[in-house]
């Protein structure tokens, strides 16, 4: 037998490396390795850094700084499955670090994530891609990135997922990416709605939160909530309002179907599924705080509709919401207060809270929680807003006291609404009374004050509700506040400007305080307002004509026109025509200038509580408007001449001046009179000459010389007194008003130069006339009875004046070229007296120049050659 040899054991290849066992207790080692391209190492290392990511968030921060996020993207596409794997439940972790995502992002490794959402891939890389998702969709530019690359067609997909951590993770993603509009919008078209109701059944709570939650908020759309509708999602909703171990969830369920009683076909199905009625049971038997204030929320969006707010009083609403106001949440209070809000808009609603529900609201006014007292004061407002009834058991539920003091809060809303109520309560008589009595003007100055332009609207309208009689007006200037007032007349806010124009008006009814407005500077705002086409409005035009009525020499000359209602009284003078915005100075100063060449200032002044004229016998140097003057022999004749003066140029009879004579008054109009008129025509240059001289027979008004300090008055006019004297004794017995308003006239025209041929008037010379008188006054204020030449504006102003002396109604208009005439109304004869006869009374031109007593139709060729238009 042959000797057995030993078989040698070959070496291994040397090309090949031995297997080598790794322990590695460094995290950067690991780091290392997933770089390596052997899948085993590739899944253990993944799986080691899994392991290490979950234990908190600074390994998640520790793994970032030593670079493992760049690498680990790279294996998201790794052809092995485990590898994968890895790398995915990875990102679940590390994404929930605000670092890593942004990497995330600038890597733009979202459509690597979405990917894993496919439908073959195992549950696991569902449950941490959605994860993943959910982590980065928490921010606004995660969000886009996942809608930009379709991601939000898988989530839903995975809502039908049998693994609830791949549901939860995909709701919640879902529900951050609802945020956005556009997410919303896209819901809609993928039918998302009916996975998430399905969600409501799971056993997890979690999953039903967010899935509410998610339908809270895509239900704000009307398409979304439609779509509930008619997937029976109401249903669903209260099943669990009547499940008790759900009532964790209670809240956002009512969230949901607040959103949906704004649609008024929801609440029609759900009154006629008595699901209406199991809500208003459940919001006012509910013992949690919460869900009986998202309750009262619920039926507050829902009564924005008319409908609806006719639904809920069928169903008693307001006995709920009463109840509600008894809670002992304030939050709860402010809810059932801001659903009562809603429900006033109802009649019927108001009605109802009249006796109850007002005297629970007044209580909550004097809460220590400013919300609730905003809450309730708002309720209060639309409670009593266009109810007097509300009103009056308002103020016997004692609610001014509170109100008043509400004004001093520091919640805007709540000064707002409590300014309103006072307002409302206001427009009635006895109220009003009851608030002044309450000082409500020291109240009202801090609300005028407020930058708030809602605030100071409100304030400024309670101010016009208020300010209605002398004594609050009285005191709301002394309290300073016309000057806040006239400040809100100057906002950027129309509504503003309108409210403080109201209540400016409603001050102005006060002479004193229109005068004090205008010295305030009023006037020159309001001038200012209505020059602007965007700014004025109706009650800024009519707060400047009620300013202007309290100061008719501004009206009339920025106007041009005063009418019928405007009674000229002493003191009235026309400085001519100025324009609006110009300042208009007062007659003290007019009367205390120099004299100069400009156009003679007209007064008007009947008060003879000044010294007599002086007599032939005074050789003293006279005294003109606070200013002494030479002697002049003109000014100085005997007063016994200028009596006689008086009896030839009046309306008496010889046998009248003689019985009056002890008067120095002329009392009534005669034939002597008419016929010493006609005889006129016929007078020589002696008569000239002799009618020049009692022209000059004027008496200077002389200041009662005294103290320097006596208070200033105006000139003293005798020939206007007189004036005044015989129209009011000779013409206002007359009962014929176009009578009346023809002798007036001539009257007028007698006093003023008597008739004027249109051809001769170029040779009246009146201007001669006024310039004297100037010169002989030293003054360029002239008192129009001193005027004996006068023109149309002289005579126009006279008649005006004499007019509204004895009550005939008639306005005042200036012209061009010296041109003014005065405007009567007159029932047209034809129709006088004839049954039924209801005609409109006419418009006449009085004829002072050309045929003194005329009348002529406005609108006719003598009128309109009478004005020279």
């Amino acid at each position: 037998m042959g000797k057995k040899i030993k078989k040698e054991v070959e070496p291994p290849p040397k090309d090949v490396f031995d297997p080598l066992i790794i322990e590695s207790k460094k995290a950067a080692t690991v780091v290392l390795m997933l770089n390596s391209p052997e899948e085993e190492i590739l899944a253990k290392a993944c799986e080691a850094i899994y392991k290490f990511a979950l234990k908190g968030e600074e390994n998640k921060a520790t793994l970032l700084e030593l670079g493992a996020v760049e690498p680990l993207t790279k294996l998201l596409t790794h052809e092995d499955k485990i590898v994968r794997r890895n790398a995915i439940m990875i990102f679940g972790i590390l994404a929930s670090n605000s670092d890593v995502k942004k990497l995330l992002r600038e890597l733009d490794v979202m459509n690597s994530v979405i990917a894993q959402l496919a439908p073959e891939e195992e549950v696991v890389i569902h449950e941490f891609a959605s994860l993943c998702l959910a982590n980065m969709s928490v921010e606004y530019t995660g969000k886009v990135q996942i809608l930009e690359h379709s991601g939000l067609e898988p989530l839903l997909r995975l809502l039908s997922s049998p693994d609830p951590d791949v549901k939860k993770n995909s709701i919640e993603c879902i529900y951050n990416l609802v945020q956005d509009f556009q997410c919303r919008s896209t819901l809609q078209e993928l039918n998302a709605i009916p996975s998430m109701l399905e969600l409501l059944k799971s056993e997890y709570p979690v999953i039903q939160l967010l899935a509410l939650k998610t339908l809270g908020i895509i239900t704000n759309d009307k398409e979304s909530r439609m779509m509930l509708r008619d997937n029976q999602g109401l249903d669903y909703l209260i099943k669990i309002l009547e499940t008790k171990e759900m009532n964790d969830l209670h809240i956002e369920a009512l969230f949901v179907i607040a959103n949906c009683l704004e649609d008024m076909d929801t609440v029609v199905l759900m009154q006629q599924t008595g699901g209406l009625k199991k809500l208003l049971w459940f919001a006012e038997n509910s013992s949690v705080p919460d869900i009986q204030k998202n309750a009262a929320k619920a039926i507050t969006k829902a009564a924005c509709d008319s409908e609806n707010r006719k639904l809920f009083h069928e169903q008693e609403v307001e006995k709920c919401l009463v109840t509600l106001l008894g809670s002992e949440s304030d939050g709860t209070k402010i809810a059932a207060s801001q659903a009562i809000s809603a429900m006033c808009e109802n009649t019927s609603s108001k009605d109802y809270f009249n006796t109850q529900g007002i005297p629970q609201i007044v209580q909550l006014l004097k809460s220590d929680n400013e919300e609730v007292r905003e809450a309730a004061a708002l309720a209060l407002a639309n409670l009593t807003t266009c109810n007097p009834a509300n009103a009056n058991v308002a103020a016997e539920a004692d609610a001014i006291d509170p109100l008043i003091s509400i004004l001093s809060s520091k919640r805007d809303g709540a000064i707002a609404n409590a300014a309103t109520v006072l307002t409302n309560m206001a427009m009635q008589e006895p109220l009003r009374i009851a608030i002044h009595s309450h000082d409500i003007m020291h109240a009202i100055i801090n609300p005028l004050h407020s930058t708030n332009t809602v605030v100071q609207s409100k304030a400024a309208l309670t101010v016009a509700a208020t300010a209605c009689d002398v004594e609050t007006r009285t005191e709301l200037r002394n309290c300073g506040g016309l000057e806040p007032l006239i400040e809100l007349l100057r906002s950027k806010n129309n509504e503003v400007r309108r409210h403080a124009s109201w209540a400016i008006m409603v001050c102005a009814n006060d002479e004193l305080m229109a005068v004090e407005l205008c010295k305030l500077g009023a006037l020159d705002v309001l001038a200012e307002i209505n020059l602007s086409v965007t700014q004025k409005n109706k009650f800024s035009e009519a707060a400047y004509n009620k300013l202007l009525n309290s100061n008719l020499p501004l009206k009339y000359s920025q106007t041009g026109c005063l009418s019928s209602s405007n009674i000229i009284s002493d003191g009235f003078y026309d400085y001519g025509r100025i324009n609006t915005g110009t300042k208009l100075l007062p007659l003290k100063e007019l009367c205390l200038q120099e004299l100069n060449d400009q156009r003679a200032v007209l007064l008007i002044n009947s008060k003879s509580d000044v010294s007599p004229p002086p007599s032939t016998e005074d050789k003293s140097s006279d005294v003109g408007y606070g200013r002494s003057i030479s002697s002049s022999s003109s000014l100085r004749r005997a007063s016994k001449e200028k009596t006689n003066f008086r009896f030839s140029t009046g309306l008496g009879s010889p046998t009248e001046e003689k019985s009056e004579s002890a008067s120095g008054r002329n009392t009534g109009l005669s034939k002597s009179a008419a016929k010493e008129k006609g005889s006129r025509k016929g007078r020589g240059k002696k008569e000239e000459e002799k009618v020049k001289e009692e022209e000059e027979v004027l008496t200077v008004p002389k200041l009662t010389e005294g103290s320097p300090d006596k208070e200033w008055s105006p000139p003293h006019d005798p020939e206007f007194c007189m004036y005044v004297y015989e129209v009011t004794k000779s013409i206002l017995p007359v009962t014929n008003v176009k009578e009346q308003i023809e002798t007036l006239a001539k009257y007028v025209a007698d006093k003023m130069g008597g008739k004027i041929p249109k051809e001769k008037l170029s040779d009246f010379s009146w201007e001669l006339h006024i310039s004297e008188l100037k010169f002989q006054l030293k003054s360029n204020v002239i008192p129009i009875g001193y005027i004996k030449k006068g023109i149309f504006y002289h005579r126009a102003l006279l008649f005006k004046a004499l007019a509204d002396k004895i009550g005939i109604g008639c306005c005042l208009v200036r012209g061009e070229y010296s041109r003014a005439w005065n405007e009567v109304k007159l029932l047209n004869e034809v129709h006088k007296g004839t049954v039924g006869g209801g005609t409109a009374p006419e418009v006449y031109i009085v004829d002072l120049m050309f045929h003194p007593g005329a009348l002529m139709k406005v609108g006719s060729r003598d009128a309109d050659l009478y004005r020279l238009l």
